[in-house]
C-alpha cells in the first residue's frame, strides 16, 4: 500500500500563549486528541521527556523501533523525528521545554548540549524506573504544583530548577543502567562541538577542513578526536548525517529525488544519487520504495 507522504516532514513549534516554554502533559490525553499527528513522523523544535508509565508500545526514532517497557524514561533531543505507536494502549506523562526556557546563562546551554540524556553518542537514551521512581514521581509532582501557582516573577526559576534536578536524577540513574560514560577530555569536547556545528552546516559544508576552520583546529586533531571516542572519521560523520536527513525525505515526503539532492547541498541529481548508492546499496528510488511498501 503507497504511503501518504508530505512536502514536508512537519515539524512543530512551541505551543503559544503559555506562561513560559515548559508543559507537562498526559501521554494518554495528548494522543487521544492528536492522534493523527503523532502517528505521522513529526519533528518538534523543543525537547521531550517521554515517562511510558502503561502499556507496551514501540516508538519509532529516526528509523530505529524501540520496544518500551512499562515505567521507562525516554529522553528526545529538539528536531528528532518521531512517531508514536498508532496501536495506542499506552499512557503516562510528558515534560516539554524550549532552549529559551532552560538557557538562561553560558552553563544552561553547555549543560543542555553536553548532557548524556540528550547527546548519548551511540543510542537515544532511555531509563528503567526502578526503586528511585518515587523520586521522579515527587519532583513531577513539585513541577505540577508549581504550575498550578499564580505566576509571578520566580516561577520560571522555581521550574527550572525543578526541572534541572529530574534531568540530574535522570543522569545518575542513565549511569548505572549499561551506560558507555566518555571520560570528560579535550577529544570528547571537540566532538561535541563538531556534532553542533555538523547539526547547522552539513547541507551546505561537506569537507572535513570547514568544520576543522571553525574549530580553529586542524583536520588531523579533529580526526584524532572523533576516532577515539567513535572510532569514526569526521568524514564519515558528515556522510551520515547527510543520509540520515536524506532517508528521512525519501521516506516521509514527496519530493523528488532532484529536489531532495538539490536541498543538500548536490549541484547535480547523479552526485547525490552516486552518494546515496556508495552508502546504502540502493538507489534513492529504491530505498523509497521499500518504505512505501513496507
Amino acid at each position: 500500500m503507497q504511503q501518504k507522504m508530505k512536502s514536508n516532514i512537519k515539524k512543530y513549534s512551541f505551543k503559544q500563549g503559555l506562561p513560559q516554554e515548559f508543559e507537562l502533559v498526559g501521554i494518554g490525553q495528548l494522543y487521544n486528541n492528536h492522534s493523527a499527528i503523532l502517528t505521522t513522523p513529526h519533528r518538534a523544535g523543543f525537547y521531550h521527556i517521554l515517562w511510558f508509565q502503561k502499556g507496551s508500545p514501540t516508538h519509532i526514532v529516526d528509523f530505529n523501533p524501540i520496544k518500551i517497557k512499562p515505567d521507562t524514561l525516554l529522553f528526545l533531543n529538539k528536531d528528532t523525528v518521531q512517531r508514536f505507536d498508532k496501536k495506542g494502549g499506552f499512557d503516562g506523562k510528558a515534560i516539554l521545554f524550549t532552549d529559551s526556557f532552560f538557557c538562561k546563562t553560558e552553563a544552561d546551554i553547555k549543560y543542555l548540549r553536553s548532557s548524556i540524556l540528550f547527546n548519548d553518542l551511540f543510542s537515544v537514551s532511555q531509563i528503567q524506573m526502578s526503586k528511585t521512581a518515587s523520586l521522579f514521581a515527587h519532583l513531577f509532582q513539585l513541577m505540577e504544583i508549581e504550575l498550578e501557582n499564580e505566576k509571578d516573577i520566580s516561577q520560571p526559576d522555581i521550574l527550572k530548577n525543578l526541572l534541572h534536578n529530574f534531568l540530574l536524577l535522570s543522569e545518575r540513574e542513565r549511569r548505572k543502567q549499561n551506560f558507555t560514560e566518555i571520560k570528560k577530555s579535550a577529544d570528547l569536547d571537540y566532538v561535541m562541538l563538531f556534532k553542533d556545528i555538523l547539526e547547522s552546516n552539513y547541507r551546505k559544508l561537506k569537507q572535513v577542513s570547514n568544520y576543522a576552520n571553525k574549530i580553529s583546529i586542524t583536520e588531523k586533531r579533529l580526526n584524532q578526536a572523533t576516532s577515539k571516542i567513535l572510532g569514526k572519521s569526521p568524514k564519515q560523520m558528515i556522510d551520515e548525517r547527510v543520509m540520515l536527513e536524506a532517508k528521512r525525505l525519501l521516506v516521509h515526503t514527496y519530493q523528488s529525488v532532484k529536489e531532495i539532492g538539490f536541498d543538500l547541498g548536490f549541484d547535480e541529481p547523479t552526485n547525490f544519487i552516486k552518494f546515496f548508492r556508495k552508502h546504502n546499496n540502493s538507489t534513492p528510488v529504491e530505498f523509497r520504495e521499500q518504505f512505501a511498501l513496507a
